[in-house]
């Protein structure tokens, strides 16, 4: 049975934003159609920030990521939901990718080679929300923080096929909010 995780990445843990929104409909969809689904909010979890190399190489891992790595590892999907903020992803969520895809998980300790397979056959699906148009996003800033995640940390653990998909003036009026409820249903349907 297919497994997908998703991963909240809204930095605000109260349940009244698009971001829980898209996270539940994509659930409702893929439940409905038989997936097994788990759901991890990073703004619920307790981590320290990384802050040397000495850290980051150390396999002692807080119980908040140990729990995230085993979901992980588990899974055969993972959805990473969040705001974009300043251009990029908010800090809780760089915070939790820079503790969770240390070298013991995703290298078994290497991160000399150009990319790790440990994790390979997991696909992901990035989904963005932004206050302004996505187009604008995608088109005169390059989608930049996006392709970096995608390319810079998901692709080099091995993940992949990573898809995303960007929603452009916090998913517009009521209309528009429910088209994209409605897409993200369809895609945990098919867990892409």
């Amino acid at each position: 049975m297919t497994r997908i995780l998703i991963l909240q990445g809204h930095p605000d843990p109260d349940e009244g934003h698009l971001d829980h929104a898209l996270a539940g409909a994509y659930r409702e969809g893929a439940e409905e159609a038989g997936f097994a689904v788990d759901a991890y909010t990073i703004a619920h979890r307790d981590f320290p920030l990384l802050r040397n190399q000495a850290e980051f190489l150390s396999e002692t891992v807080p119980p908040a990521i140990l729990e995230a790595q085993e979901l992980i590892e588990a899974s055969h999907h993972l959805v990473l939901i969040y705001p974009l903020w300043l251009g990029d992803m908010p800090s809780g969520v760089k915070g939790f990718l820079e503790q969770t895809l240390r070298p013991a998980f995703v290298a078994d300790g290497d991160m000399n080679r150009l990319r790790h397979t440990r994790l390979k056959g997991r696909s992901v699906r990035i989904v963005v929300t932004m206050g302004m148009p996505a187009f604008v996003y995608r088109w005169w800033f390059g989608a930049h923080s996006l392709k970096s995640l995608e390319r810079n940390i998901l692709h080099f653990c091995g993940f992949g096929p990573v898809r995303h998909t960007l929603i452009g003036q916090d998913g517009g009026d009521a209309a528009s909010r429910e088209r994209w409820l409605h897409r993200m249903r369809a895609l945990g349907a098919q867990a892409r």
